[in-house]
């Protein structure tokens, strides 16, 4: 669980609405997968996504997914190997049209295909609840 002094950083960066967004998805995430949570302020400062702080889900160095929190801006991001993204692309009629945008237009790279949804809304969240299971079992 995040301590107080980091929810108020994040609050702060992000305002409440984003925050509560976050909340959904991060008690989500702790209660259906069996992951350790790590918070982080970010030394480099990617230019697409100036993010200024992390939150990081991973299990035995594996990382699952990570929150970006950068001015007013809330995303999650899920890295998709080969055979991962072949999942994805088989479930594509089970995700949102904008989410599955989200998922093509980004570039595929040597490590996998590296997609960030930026959550400005609730609007993604059962979309995201369908691609983690791909990157993790859950706990039952």
């Amino acid at each position: 669980m995040l301590d107080e002094f980091s929810r108020k950083k994040l609050e702060v960066l992000v305002g409440n609405e984003k925050l509560e967004i976050f909340d959904i998805l991060y008690e989500y995430i702790k209660n259906t997968y069996d992951v350790e949570c790590s918070f982080q302020e970010l030394k480099y400062v990617n230019k697409l996504w100036p993010a200024k702080y992390e939150v990081k889900f991973a299990k035995g160095g594996k990382k699952m997914t990570a929150f970006y929190f950068a001015e007013n801006r809330l995303g999650l991001s899920i890295i998709f190997g080969k055979d991962e993204r072949i999942k994805v692309e088989n479930m594509k009629d089970e995700l949102s049209n904008k989410a599955y945008k989200i998922y093509d237009d980004e570039e595929i790279y040597h490590d996998g295909k590296w997609v960030m949804f930026e959550l400005e809304d609730l609007s993604l969240i059962e979309d995201i609840k369908k691609l983690l299971p791909i990157k993790r079992k859950p706990k039952n």
